[in-house]
């Protein structure tokens, strides 16, 4: 008996794999991981209690933290990134959905148009921003060319000069990009509906309006919370298409948490890298609790079942 107990003790599960072999496949990215995101983040943090100007470097607490509470450009970052994690992803994903229920309904060359409003998430943030600056530009933009040509010319604007209409202009610029990504979920979620709810609604004569209300949005409920989710996490540390475009101008309308960190620490003349460790240790805490209660909210939603 203990022979056979010894005996099957020795058998290793070939499914599980050795620790010599884990730790061949896991150190590399564990060194990435560690080099890359964990020390930075945590020196990051460790900075955030000191002033550092050059070499020298002094111990100041909390000092940072309570100059930041004051900081009247801090704030307007703050509610500009806020507007931008909380509004903007509503027209990213009614954007993506109304391209998907386009494509769904058989619009006139729908393979062309599938294409097309998918080609601009493929576009790097640099191609984006002077495409969108050539746009608003006042003079020979697009956007103002057109409106003159209409009879509209008194609603031509300097869109990324005022200050008024800057951050709307970078926001709707920013959907352009995404929505052919949402499109394209939006519509492998529209596919994986039940037929026999489509169909059953068609035989009873209900209209577009009243089957995406009553029956494609309820069912695509789960997968526009999730894309909205992804949508917020990534607005709430918007940096490229801003710093391209306005970086953060006029008179910090555009101003976001991310570029105003990259200000406080590299073009303003402070030599000062502990004052802008604190405002990105702050933002990244409000990230982290932002991420986990969305996903509680999310894991809190009933899933729908057919």
């Amino acid at each position: 008996m203990e022979k056979a107990r010894g005996a099957s003790s020795s058998l290793a599960d070939p499914r599980r794999a050795s620790w010599p072999v884990l730790m061949v496949f896991l150190l590399p990215g564990l060194i990435v991981y560690v080099g890359l995101t964990a020390y930075p983040a945590f020196r990051t943090i460790y900075d955030s209690f000191f002033l550092i100007e050059g070499m020298n470097v002094t111990f100041v607490g909390l000092q940072n933290y309570t100059q930041l509470m004051a900081d009247e450009t801090f704030w307007i970052s703050v509610r500009n990134t806020l507007i931008w994690a909380f509004i903007a992803p509503f027209l990213d994903v009614a954007t993506g959905l109304l391209l998907a229920l386009a494509l769904y309904a058989g619009v006139p060359f729908a393979r062309f148009f599938r294409v097309a409003w998918f080609t601009p998430v493929l576009l790097s943030y640099v191609v984006v921003a002077i495409l969108w600056m050539w746009i608003y530009n006042y003079d020979w933009g697009v956007l103002n060319v057109v409106l003159r040509a209409i009879g509209l010319g008194n609603l031509a604007s300097s869109w990324l000069g005022d200050p008024d209409l800057a951050l709307a202009s970078v926001i709707v610029t920013h959907a352009w990009k995404w929505a052919g990504f949402n499109m394209v979920v939006c519509l492998a979620a529209i596919h994986s509906l039940p037929r026999e709810v489509l169909e059953a609604s068609e035989l009873d004569n209900c209209g577009w309006g009243a089957k995406l209300r009553y029956i494609i949005i309820p069912m695509l409920k789960p997968t526009l919370i999730s894309l909205y989710i992804l949508a917020f996490i990534g607005k709430m540390k918007v940096f490229d298409l801003v710093w391209i475009m306005t970086q953060g101008g006029p008179l910090w309308a555009t101003e976001t948490v991310s570029t105003y960190v990259y200000k406080r620490a590299f073009n303003w003349n402070t030599f000062d890298l502990g004052y802008p460790s604190a405002i990105a240790t702050v933002w990244f805490l409000v990230v982290c609790i932002s991420v986990l209660v969305l996903n509680r909210m999310l894991a809190s939603k009933e899933r729908l079942e057919y």
